[in-house]
């Protein structure tokens, strides 16, 4: 009877995360702006931080690091728009011209008795279609941050509202001795994941800008402002940040150039992927590497762009609170990247 009821309970809730991740996919338009608003209120937390060190009212403070975020934002959205509208209109000549040096590719193939269908591989792998994902996901963002009144409304609330958030949670949960440190390592876990991400991913922007400008690649801004959104992404955003720059100069510079922007990609990512990004963020926040790659398609698939985005810190949203309670402290585990069971004595 007992094992009945636990499966029963399993089933309920079951049902009920369903029923909570088709409303949020169902309610989308709204969700996606507070989540993202939310996630820019942390980045900008630090900003705020550092003003008060200097006694700036908190009013005056929030305007000012609201200012830089509306400046940077109209100013990269112009830029960005216009390359990407540009860009845009010139998609099908570049398309035919990949697809010229696809053939050519695979003639240079047969030369060597490496005999390959162009119809077929053609159907199967369509590099432009790598370029129509990379842009089309660069539209969706740009589509969300269409509502930039709603989203920084809710940032400035968020701001204000920032130092009483942790007792607040604590208030709620019942727990007036402020010893809830799952909670507190949760909010510290987010913010120090965010501001370091975005200080890297910045970095990772600058650097591909500068390498592109170097280089002569068309639409360099636009390539820059991807990698640095892409960086968020774990594992395959900077691939996808990399493959529209590549296959462009290939089309109008050669192989030569492609390969040098391909190196020099390669280069970017693993200093500041495998040594900076690592340097200061010690550990990470636990995640296995599969978790990881999962967690990016579920997000992408529930909130789109954003979710890819924010797909790391959601899901670290999920593994605390399992670790909060007794019954999903096992699904925390599975989640997690096996340091907890190192750290075990034997």
């Amino acid at each position: 009877m007992a094992s009945l009821t636990g499966v029963n309970r399993s089933l309920v809730i079951f049902a009920a995360l369903v029923i909570v991740l088709a409303g949020v996919k169902a309610a989308s338009v709204i969700v996606i702006p507070f989540v993202l608003a939310a996630f820019i209120a942390i980045i900008c937390n630090p900003l705020l931080s550092f003003f008060g060190r200097y006694k700036i009212p908190k009013g005056l403070a929030i305007m000012l690091v609201m200012l830089m975020v509306v400046g940077i934002g109209v100013s990269l959205a112009g830029l960005v728009g216009q390359s990407l509208t540009d860009f845009s209109q010139q998609l099908p000549q570049y398309k035919a011209q990949l697809k010229e040096q696809f053939i050519l590719l695979v003639d240079m193939a047969a030369k060597y008795n490496i005999l390959i269908n162009k119809e077929q591989i053609i159907a199967m792998f369509d590099p432009g279609k790598i370029i129509d994902v990379a842009t089309g996901m660069l539209t969706g963002l740009g589509g969300v941050m269409a509502n930039l009144f709603l989203i920084i409304l809710t940032v400035v609330f968020m701001l204000f509202e920032g130092p009483m958030l942790s007792h607040k949670i604590h208030m709620a949960l019942d727990d007036p001795d402020r010893k809830m440190q799952q909670i507190d390592r949760f909010l510290e876990s987010i913010n120090s994941y965010l501001a370091i991400k975005t200080v890297v991913s910045l970095g990772t922007g600058v650097l591909a800008g500068i390498l592109l400008w170097l280089l002569d690649v068309d639409y360099f801004v636009l390539w820059a402002v991807m990698a640095f959104m892409f960086n968020y992404i774990p594992n395959i955003g900077s691939i996808i940040a990399a493959v529209p720059a590549v296959l462009l100069a290939l089309i109008t510079q050669g192989p030569f150039v492609a390969s040098m922007v391909g190196l020099g990609y390669l280069t970017i990512n693993t200093v500041m992927g495998n040594i900076v990004e690592p340097k200061y963020m010690g550990k990470g926040l636990g995640l296995s590497t599969l978790v990881v790659f999962l967690s990016l398609i579920f997000w992408g698939w529930l909130m789109g762009t954003v979710g890819m985005l924010l797909s790391v810190p959601l899901t670290m949203i999920v593994k605390i609170a399992l670790e909060t309670s007794e019954e999903g402290r096992w699904l925390a585990t599975l989640l997690g990247n096996g340091e907890e069971l190192e750290e075990q004595p034997e």
